[in-house]
């Protein structure tokens, strides 16, 4: 139900009456019409929608990192090359999204406010893991929408305060929840990124070793995975990197990621040139690049 204002302007008893610290919880009692994944559909087809793709994620000592291209598609087309994907839960944590885009941010957003609004009301953050299967409920709440086309399948990461390491978690569209190990990806290009992690990650790996991990994977999704966009070196679009730790979620500067893909590309093709349409590691290292056909592919 749709809790209303009384006459006298004053709250409806359900804003001001203590109760459950899950603000989703708290939006089905008093405001369902606001959650996602109740919101109704007029009849007919699905139209098409941008879709968001490639999420990468990767477990170092110390920590996790997350990368995201920055292509949306609908269909055969472009519809965005500089969208978002990685973004922060809370400190320790960051999600990204693949499957339909506008739907996808609405629930991180959401998901943003339910764990702030557990810390205020605990006084406590929540465990990684609660935190891990709120989002698994949230999604649970979408397979209306999931059923008719428009599917949401985020990737989460984050620093486990009490293990004192980096945690992946994957999803599928009912909500299911598994932890990953040293590495997972999502998306339609997650075969190929999938393939050039397993081929490169490593025990031991530091901060810099699986920042160029992640960042290759998403160069080698790009090259198969025409919904996957590489660096765009001639708008100077990088992937959005994100690295959570013991300190924190931080984000990567582009100058960093720039460095990085160029490092990954000069050792995988064994320190030679890296190619038309490549970045070079002199241009890299001072925060440009070069490139023949515009996108790194």
């Amino acid at each position: 139900m749709t809790a209303e204002p009384s006459r006298d302007g004053r709250l409806p008893a359900g804003y001001l009456t203590p109760g459950s610290s899950s603000f989703t919880d708290f939006l089905a009692a008093n405001a369902d019409h606001l959650l996602p994944g109740r919101q109704p559909l007029p009849p007919g087809m699905v139209p098409q929608v941008p879709h968001a793709t490639t999420i990468v994620a990767a477990s170092f000592d110390g920590g996790v990192v997350m990368a995201g291209d920055r292509r949306a598609t609908m269909g055969n087309l472009i519809a965005h090359r500089e969208i978002e994907k990685v973004f922060p839960a809370d400190d320790y944590s960051c999600v990204g999204i693949a499957g339909t885009a506008g739907i996808a941010v609405e629930l991180v957003r959401l998901f943003q406010v339910e764990l702030e609004h557990y810390e205020k009301i605990e006084g406590a953050l929540l465990s990684l893991d609660g935190k891990a299967n709120r989002l698994s409920s949230m999604l649970r709440n979408n397979l209306g929408l999931a059923m008719q086309g428009l599917a949401v399948v985020p990737l989460f990461a984050g620093f486990d305060l009490a293990r004192r390491q980096g945690r992946i978690f994957s999803y599928d569209v009912t909500g299911g929840r598994y932890e990953e190990h040293q590495f997972h990806s999502i998306g339609s290009g997650s075969l190929f990124a999938r393939g050039s992690m397993k081929k490169r990650w490593r025990t031991g790996l530091s901060q810099n070793d699986a920042l160029e991990v992640v960042v290759e994977a998403l160069h080698d999704a790009a090259d198969d995975d025409s919904a996957t966009g590489g660096a765009d070196l001639d708008r100077r679009i990088f992937p959005v990197v994100a690295v959570v730790t013991v300190d924190g979620f931080r984000r990567l500067p582009d100058e960093d990621v720039a460095t990085a893909l160029a490092t990954a590309l000069s050792r995988a093709r064994g320190g030679g040139p890296t190619g038309s349409g490549s970045v070079s590691s002199d241009a890299a290292n001072s925060g440009q690049a070069d490139t023949d056909g515009g996108t790194a592919r």
